[in-house]
């Protein structure tokens, strides 16, 4: 390690956001620019533990060499770590953005002390490594001739498509909506992820040899469609990762009707208008002037907070069902589980600074839509719970609401391009494939990423892709090199 009583001289300091005022007026980043000589004092609190849980299973779900770039950012040899974070990660510049630091919750320092900023020089490492060029199209000098169909283009899928054409196997990806990115693209908003980022990637991986088809939805009957069986017998191998797209319903009275959205309606739109004109051509879900009621208290709910401050709301309460977090780890959250505490993430920050107060109550379920005559929403009457999710007598509320939108988690993939292959399924409707294996039912199909773990985040995605991969080349040729 570079340093070793980093940790007793310094103290965690992370880079800051743009000031909430400043970046509620537009859709740019809400980074600000990265303070190397900052992160070389951070990167000297590294310990360099002789068992590094921040890398285990318990920390990062790609097993990055956390310590070794540690060290190297303290000793300021950014080219080597930036090539150390490839080694484990296909999209470092992705997931050090928009990664809940699952590994800083697994930092030995943490358990006595605040943990070292990881998130932070992930991030910076990526960052600089691209800036500086380093980031190269890798062309395989061999192909194997295996063709291998990857269905949806989200981290999984990516990563799974670098891993696979790194060893010389041709990868085509299909992907049903009009850009690249899945997830990375219309589900995370370009306040958190410059789409910029993606197209750079793309890019990187055309240039390797790697093939994309948009507006391609596999199982769909449109002119660009293409069949379940014609994909399946034209390719050696077939690889699903189409995510878990069905998203969780609340199917309480007069739900039906303008007004109340999916989460992923409200931000993809907003994204695809951004991209398309800059929102000058208004096919979105606009929040300007409207009472905004977002249900679900994760990252999903929190962009969408983020999202609606940004078109002007008029008011914005953000429900969650569960009560609110402690602000310590509790005894049955114990180090280095992720610790389940009490967080104020942008969105919230944000909504202080518009409307005085933290926008979350807790413990809020609802009961009832409320429109008008014509059907136009004009509200939500909600209950409180108990920590079983059993109502009070005597807590309900009325909420004035003109737009509701729901980011309460999703259930599953969609199961259209099933129809074909009858692949076993989950209790939790899933593709069924053992992980670290990733194979279905079907000789030739192969599932992972949300759509065979469930919901999960971008990093657990990239794991799977990276595990499927591994899986395939084996599959195919007998042996594998791939990590």
């Amino acid at each position: 390690m570079g340093k070793v009583t980093g940790f007793k001289e310094h103290e965690r300091v992370v880079e800051p956001y743009r000031p909430a005022k400043e970046r509620i007026i537009d859709f740019k980043e809400i980074y600000t620019d990265h303070d190397e000589s900052l992160l070389n004092t951070q990167a000297s609190r590294c310990m360099n533990c002789g068992v590094p849980f921040c890398q285990s299973g318990e920390g990062c779900p790609v097993y990055n060499l956390i310590p070794e770039w540690n060290d190297l950012v303290y000793n300021e040899k950014w080219e080597e770590a930036f090539n150390r974070l490839l080694k484990t990660n296909n999209f470092p510049e992705v997931t050090g953005r928009v990664c809940p630091a699952v590994c800083e919750g697994a930092c030995v320092l943490g358990i006595t002390e605040s943990p070292v900023t990881i998130k932070n020089l992930e991030f910076a490492i990526a960052d600089k490594g691209i800036e500086s060029g380093w980031l190269k199209p890798v062309v395989p000098k061999v192909r194997t001739n295996k063709k291998i169909a990857v269905v949806g283009s989200g981290p999984a899928g990516l990563s799974a498509a670098q891993q696979l054409n790194s060893v010389g196997h041709s990868v085509e990806i299909y992907e049903r909506a009009d850009r690249i990115g899945g997830l990375m693209m219309y589900g995370i908003p370009n306040m958190k992820l410059d789409k910029s980022i993606i197209d750079m990637r793309i890019d990187i991986m055309e240039k390797e040899g790697i093939r994309f088809h948009t507006n391609c939805n596999i199982g769909g009957s449109e002119k660009n469609d293409i069949s379940v069986d014609e994909l399946v017998e034209s390719n050696d191998i077939v690889l699903l990762t189409t995510g878990a797209t069905k998203p969780r319903d609340l199917p309480i009275p007069n739900r039906e009707g303008d007004g109340v959205y999916f989460a992923m309606e409200f931000l993809g739109q907003n994204t695809k208008s951004l991209l398309d004109s800059k929102l000058g051509d208004e096919n979105y879900i606009d929040a300007k002037g409207k009472n905004v009621i977002v249900i679900g208290g994760g990252d999903t709910g929190n962009d969408c907070l983020g999202t609606s401050l940004r078109h002007g709301c008029k008011s914005l309460t953000n429900f969650e069902i569960m009560p609110e977090l402690p602000q310590d780890r509790m005894d049955n959250n114990p180090w280095p589980l992720f610790p389940r505490i009490y967080k104020v993430d942008y969105g919230h920050e944000e909504s202080r600074e518009v409307f005085g107060k933290d926008p979350r109550e807790y413990s809020v379920s609802g009961k009832e839509f409320l429109r008008d005559k014509n059907g136009k929403l004009t509200g939500i009457k909600t209950v409180k719970v108990d920590k079983d999710f059993q109502e009070l007598p005597g807590t309900e509320k009325i909420w004035r609401a003109d737009l509701v939108l729901l980011a309460m988690g999703f259930l599953g993939p969609e199961h259209y391009l099933n129809e074909n292959l009858n692949l076993d399924l989950d209790e939790r409707s899933n593709f069924k494939a053992e992980h670290n294996i990733h194979k279905t039912s079907h000789p030739k199909v192969f599932a992972a990423g949300d759509c065979r773990r469930g919901q999960s985040l971008v990093v657990w995605a990239i794991n799977e892709g990276r595990a499927a991969a591994r899986e395939i080349d084996q599959e195919l040729m007998g042996q594998t090199s791939l990590e």
